[in-house]
Formats: C-alpha cells, structure tokens, sequence
C-alpha cells in the first residue's frame, strides 16, 4: 500500500478596517496586506466580507458593483501571484443582478466566487435590501488535498446551508464575516455568538476554520475583529 501524504497549507485571516464607498483606499489597504501575507509565506488569505466596498455598501451598489473580472478583482489577482487571496466585493451579473459575493483568485486566474444564500435582514442588517440571493454555499479546492467549503457571515447560521455544504466532503471551512456590536439587537451577544457557532461548526464536521471579521467604525456600527484559525477540535 502506498501511503499519500497532503501538504500543508499556511492560512491568514486579514483584519482590517474597510472605508466605506472608497474602494481605491480598500484596493491600496488589500494590497499592503497581500505584500506583507507573501512575505510571511502565506498560501491563503482571507479576508472580511463586503472587504473591498465597506459593510454598509449596498445603497451604493449600482456605482459601487463590478463582475467577476473587474478592474479591482484583476489587479488583486496579479498581486496574488501563487496564493489563494479571498476578498469581498459588490458583484454584478450580466442580467443586472448584483450580489454579496467573495471571490478567490490565485495563480492569475478566477478560483471561485460564492455569492451570500442568507442574507440578513433583520436589527441594523439590510443585505435583502440590495442583493439578490445566491443558491448554495462555495465549494472549491484552495490547494492539493484541501476542498473548501464559503459561508460569508449569516450563511453560517443556517444549519442546513452549513450541512448541505459539508456533504461534499470539504476539509476547511472559510468564513468572513463583517460583525458590528449590536447589530443584531440590544439581547444578543456578537462575539460570544460567533465563539459559539465556529467552535460548533468545527467541531460537529471535523475541520478547521477561517474566520476573517473587520475592525473600525462606520456608520455608527464597531466591528470587533475577533478573526480566528480554529482546528478540527474547535480550539484556536
């Protein structure tokens, strides 16, 4: 019998403060970032949901939205190089649907983009607003031996998308997020919420996890950060 052995994959959630509307100050933000995960020898790197256009973004979305291969996607693709960059953008399709979607780039070429299935409308959340709704969680394989599955923030709350998306056998789970204090009303508790629901998802399927959240302020909302690698058995 011959033994295979998979590789390792070095991962990084990118915490960062997205300035609303102003993607070329999130496109030089992103960048930095990217410049400084190569020097680290970093093969993935994810980083917060909407990253590129700000949480509130989706009033804003008819200026604001571009397709998969738009300007700002091409250039963080050639930044990339050979890691697997994941980031949040406004996509628009052409039938004129636009999307809270996350894309992958790496290796110069388009890798996946997962547009939002569950899209939070309820406290101070608006998504269903603006975006249509994606049909099903991303699934893609970030590296040789590493399928994953994409749930961006509220997704990750809805046991059966979560399910659906591990029947396909995925051995990461990625999760960005753009979680503010409050949001969701004065009762519930964001950062012990998400403790709770990754170390679950973890450790229910078995796999690792990538969370990437933002930090800063932006139209009365605080992000917490709080972005974490936790492995199979729910510990960071």
């Amino acid at each position: 019998m011959t033994e295979t052995s998979v590789p390792s994959l070095k991962v990084a959630a990118a915490q960062v403060q997205s300035h609303l509307g102003d993607t070329e100050a999130n496109l030089a933000s992103h960048l930095a970032v990217i410049d400084d995960a190569r020097t680290r020898g970093v093969d993935l790197l994810l980083f917060p949901e909407l990253s590129l256009v700000g949480h509130s973004a989706g009033g804003d979305s008819l200026r604001l939205a571009q397709a998969a291969d738009g300007p700002s996607v091409r250039r963080l693709m050639q930044a990339a190089g050979p890691m697997v960059v994941g980031f949040g953008f406004i996509e628009s399709d052409s039938s004129g649907l636009v999307y809270n979607s996350q894309i992958f780039v790496g290796d110069g070429r388009l890798m996946a983009c997962h547009r939002k299935v569950a899209l939070a409308t309820y406290g101070r959340l608006d998504d269903g607003l603006y975006f249509a709704r994606g049909k099903r969680l991303g699934h893609f394989e970030v590296a040789p031996g590493w399928p994953s599955a994409v749930g961006i923030c509220n997704d990750l709350w809805q046991p059966t998308l979560v399910t659906a998306a591990m029947m396909g056998g995925p051995v990461v789970l990625l999760a960005p997020v753009s979680s503010a204090l409050g949001v969701v009303g004065s009762g519930f508790d964001n950062p012990s919420g998400w403790d709770l629901n990754l170390r679950f998802n973890a450790m229910t399927w078995g796999c690792p996890v990538v969370m990437a959240n933002r930090v800063g302020e932006e139209s009365g909302l605080v992000f917490w950060g709080g972005s974490r690698i936790l492995d199979a058995f729910g510990q960071e």
